[in-house]
């Protein structure tokens, strides 16, 4: 998926736990940021206010491969706990 983005020129930013050992203030102005991005955003993350904040998709990586879910981050998580 990656290199396919990179062959296509992609204008995509890539973050890896962003929010990990940011003050309150620091997190905020990255969500702030982040939601002013007019590109595509890619991250791996353990704050769930952060994705539920930023992401309006979820790519779930399984055995059988990618799967592409256009929802928030507690749709998911609703929808995987079969609610």
């Amino acid at each position: 998926m990656l290199s396919k983005m990179m062959l296509n020129n992609a204008n995509v930013l890539l973050l890896d736990q962003p929010t990990n050992h940011l003050d309150l203030e620091s997190i905020t102005a990255v969500n702030n940021g982040l939601r002013d991005f007019n590109s595509n955003i890619l991250f791996a993350s353990h704050d769930h206010q952060f994705i539920q904040t930023i992401a309006n998709r979820i790519i779930e990586l399984t055995e059988d491969g990618l799967i592409d879910r256009q929802m928030s981050y507690d749709e998911y998580l609703e929808m995987r706990n079969g609610k």
